[in-house]
């Protein structure tokens, strides 16, 4: 039995563990009821129990008396489907000093997300079929969560080649990255003929990081002599985004291809989405639906990310925009580095934080002020990207559906704080920020990996499988 803890370390001794967390000694090859929970189910919010046979949901309101070797009674919590977030980088490899696919998924666990989907720009970047398999088998002896790995566009500008054989072709992944801007390298897909190519011969849905390469480059030249960060948001600024974003979203409606839009920025963006076709999906992302330009002066360069965070009004505008349709995913898009690289005097400062093990308490949080409800968390974290990367079994709490579960106290209160951070940055953006709401045990394809602040890191996640044409 091997927990990593959180909280006290002291306290990770073998006798000290709670009583209910013994259960966990025995396989997988176990029959788990989860009794007088509150479940958010497709149908609404129930007090039901729930029946988990080894990794599959076998039953919602089992006749009473329904045989289980391990009873969890989950009174006064709720059940919902366990968070899927479509966009992380646990820069594994290549980058293992800010996170590994081991570190990542640990940090996952205690923030209630059970699959993760991860990008391509690593290093060596996946890019090839090699690449991938690299990554699934890392991922599989290593990740306590599920996980999949997106393949990444390539295009080489002075010998106008791609990996377009390679895109057409691979397979165990849930889609395509390309970087409309914002990356180096090969990776940067600014070509239009390279993009018409793309989204015209694949069938993989598509994502996309939109900021307009030609925009920021001459914002670079503009604030070239720039050392305060809140520039960063002029450099990345509204223009980048829309730019891109419109650009990107025509090549998907003329191609009829599906096409994620990634941490949408700004209010005029999901003006775009007004009118986008219905196979053209967007998500938002914590940092930018809580922080603003007006959080520089305290927060500095922890906060610079790619796209940069907007105004107030904009980010009033994802809000807007998530609950009324037209974002319908939140993910984190996770980019951890060391505390010391991210307090580099500006522009020496990375861009990225880490956010995996906040983002589901951060808006249980925002629930409990009135801003959204459980279910619509429930929506934009759980149910939704599983329909858009068609994953199968994942999302919803329903019979013979993958036992991805999460218990939550939608009344705990506790404070983020660096030290207790999973993560192997070891640091959050949130730092001493009180929250309301906390996922409290979080079960993976039916055994649990994190309770009671301890993850159990011998637990394996399996890879996902897609429904999309491969």
């Amino acid at each position: 039995m091997d927990w990593q803890p959180w909280i006290e370390p002291s306290r990770c001794q073998r006798d000290t563990l709670p009583k209910f967390d013994r259960a966990l000694e025995s396989s997988s090859d176990v029959r788990t009821l989860i009794k007088n929970a509150n479940c958010v189910l497709p149908s609404g919010v129930q007090k039901v129990d729930v029946l988990v046979d080894n990794s599959t949901i076998l039953g919602i309101a089992p006749p009473a008396g329904a045989a289980a070797d391990e009873v969890i009674d989950a009174a006064g919590l709720h059940l919902i489907p366990g968070v899927i977030d479509d966009q992380v980088h646990f820069r594994e490899p290549g980058l293992e000093h800010k996170e590994d696919l081991h570190t990542g998924s640990v940090a996952c666990a205690k923030g209630g997300v059970t699959t993760f989907l991860e990008m391509p720009n690593t290093r060596p970047t996946t890019t090839t079929p090699e690449a991938l398999l690299d990554k699934l088998q890392r991922a599989a002896s290593k990740s306590v969560v599920n996980f999949g790995f997106y393949i990444g566009a390539t295009y080489d500008q002075a010998t106008a080649s791609s990996n377009i054989d390679v895109l057409k072709s691979v397979s165990r992944t849930p889609g395509i990255k390309i970087f409309i801007g914002s990356s180096t390298g090969d990776l940067l897909v600014d070509d239009q003929s390279a993009l018409e190519q793309i989204f015209a011969e694949t069938t993989l849905p598509i994502c996309a990081h939109c900021e307009d390469e030609t925009t920021v480059r001459e914002n670079i030249q503009r604030y070239a002599s720039t050392g305060n960060v809140a520039d960063h948001s002029r450099i990345r600024d509204t223009s980048a985004a829309y730019i891109a974003t419109k650009r990107a979203i025509d090549l998907a409606t003329r191609h009829h291809h599906p096409f994620h839009v990634l941490h949408v920025s700004t209010r005029l963006e999901t003006e775009l989405l007004r009118s986008a076709p219905e196979w053209v999906t967007a998500e938002a992302c914590p940092h930018h639906l809580f922080f603003s330009v007006d959080d520089y002066e305290r927060l500095g360069t922890l906060i610079q990310m790619n796209p940069s965070v907007k105004t107030a009004d904009d980010v009033a505008g994802l809000w807007e925009a998530l609950h009324d349709g037209r974002i319908e995913v939140i993910a984190t898009d996770h980019a951890p580095h060391t505390l010391d690289e991210k307090r580099q005097p500006y522009p020496k400062s990375p861009s990225g934080l880490p956010a995996v093990e906040n983002s589901l308490a951060l808006m249980l949080d925002a629930a409990s002020k009135g801003k959204c409800t459980l279910e619509e968390i429930v929506g934009w974290m759980c149910e939704a990207p599983a329909r858009i990367w068609q994953i199968d079994r994942k999302g919803r709490i329903e019979e013979g559906f993958d036992a991805d579960l999460v218990l939550v106290d939608l009344q705990r209160r506790h404070t983020i704080e660096n030290q207790n951070q999973l993560t192997k940055s070891g640091w959050s953006p949130w730092h001493g920020e009180t929250l309301t709401g906390q996922p409290v045990r979080t079960i993976v394809m039916g055994q649990t990996v994190f309770a009671e602040g301890r993850v159990k890191t011998d637990v394996r996640g399996r890879e996902a499988t897609f429904r999309a044409a491969r």
